[in-house]
């Protein structure tokens, strides 16, 4: 088989130890082979750079294994040529299960090139992806606490939620704070109403009736106080986010890429898309579309697209496969939002597919047109521009005309369609 990479290791990486196997070969037939295995704490981890670079290695692999691979990337990277590998990609020999035999094995593959590398983004949009990602557990967790809240109203058989859209809002939270202080009056509970609320006032009485306990204050209370410090960590998130974008943006000046700032613009054009979901997406794929050669490869590498899955020339099950799970989770919510703009393209889209295959299939689809929308839109470098609901009715105007014709038809008219002069 023919040899790629003269100069390869190959690690099986673990919380506290890296079996490493380097493969060097000088000549065309002369192969040598040397196995270690290093701790990994930092002095280690220089340590076995410094050898590695000793040794002339070029090219190093590894597995994506939870998190323990982040320190070795990230002390070797810039030294070396490391290849990021899906574990699920790499299958050992049944029955030679060591970590010895893990390494030669990743090494023997990676110098014959049969190796693919899963795509690691720069440092500066690894450090979004934290920011990002945490703020939507954070945003996660401040749900479940709301959550919380409704219970405790239903165990005082307070129905605010039944009346109220949102017991969180301004409306809510001052009858949640007058109940913590000691109020039980419904009349004055509910005077509190502010805006479109205040129409509601009789129903609001007969739903802030019930049996509040020093339990019930004492744990509202609590969870009030809760939501109000998510709430504040949130915010910095994302002051911190937006100055991380600005700060990259003005060391990368002059560069080829859209500035972060500048996508995040962009990006908020698209319909269901703001500024929060826009920076999600962009510490996900980030601003350089060269890492993927088609739009293709963006929504295969995302998951958003369906799966290959055909033998004997029948296409079985077509499930997305499993990619980003947080820019899928993004894209979801911001084509639920497109779903229920007007007169646009993915409105029109979501209504075509839904009517025929669900509104979870037409979700899945919407989200795949968003993010190959944001692919063009970053590498074109230009604003969304709009088709318009009626574009699938100009794609095929003789389709529409039967299915309409069909429906009068069903209703028990007679239909003779004459053309327009």
């Amino acid at each position: 088989m023919e040899v790629i990479h003269r100069r390869c290791a190959g690690f099986d990486v673990h919380k506290k130890s890296v079996a490493v196997c380097v493969r060097l070969l000088d000549t065309e037939t002369k192969l040598q082979k040397q196995v270690r295995t290093f701790g990994t704490m930092t002095r280690d981890l220089v340590a076995l750079g410094e050898w590695l670079a000793g040794l002339g290695v070029t090219h190093v692999a590894m597995e994506s294994t939870g998190v323990f691979w982040k320190p070795v990337y990230n002390l070797l990277e810039g030294r070396f040529q490391i290849l990021l590998c899906n574990a699920q990609h790499i299958k050992q020999v049944p029955g030679r299960k060591t970590d010895v035999k893990d390494c030669e094995w990743l090494a023997q593959l990676l110098q014959h090139g049969l190796l693919h590398g899963s795509f690691v983004p720069p440092r500066p949009q690894r450090d979004l992806r934290d920011l990002t990602r945490h703020r939507a557990q954070v945003i996660a967790e401040k749900t479940a606490v709301a959550n919380r809240i409704h219970k405790i109203l239903e165990d005082a058989n307070i129905k605010l939620g039944s009346i109220a859209s949102d017991v969180m809002g301004a409306s809510g939270r001052s009858m949640l704070h007058a109940i913590v202080t000691g109020e039980d009056d419904p009349e004055k509970l509910a005077d509190l109403a502010q805006r479109k609320l205040r129409a509601k006032i009789p129903q609001l009485e007969l739903s802030l009736e019930g049996r509040i306990s020093d339990h019930h204050r004492f744990m509202l209370k609590m969870l009030l106080e809760h939501v109000n410090f998510l709430e504040k960590t949130i915010q910095e998130i994302t002051q911190r986010i937006e100055g991380a974008m600005r700060r990259h943006d003005a060391e990368a000046s002059g560069g080829q890429i859209v500035p972060f700032v500048e996508a995040v613009r962009i990006l908020s054009t698209i319909p269901g898309i703001e500024v929060r979901t826009a920076q999600n997406v962009m510490a996900e794929i980030g601003q350089n579309m060269v890492q993927f050669p088609k739009d293709a490869n963006l929504a295969s590498w995302a998951g958003i697209c369906p799966g290959n899955n055909e033998s004997a020339g029948r296409r079985k099950n077509g499930t997305t496969t499993k990619g980003n799970r947080w820019l899928r989770s993004a894209l979801v919510q911001a084509a639920w939002a497109a779903s229920h703009t007007k007169r646009t393209y993915l409105s029109a889209q979501f209504r075509r597919i839904a009517a025929r295959r669900g509104k979870k299939r037409a979700l899945i689809a919407v989200a795949h047109t968003m993010l190959i929308i944001a692919y063009h839109i970053l590498k074109e470098r230009r604003p969304y521009f709009d088709l318009g609901p009626e574009h699938f009715d100009r794609l095929t105007p003789e389709r529409l005309t039967r299915h309409l014709v069909k429906r009068l038809e069903k209703l028990g008219h007679k239909v003779t369609i004459q053309p327009a002069a």
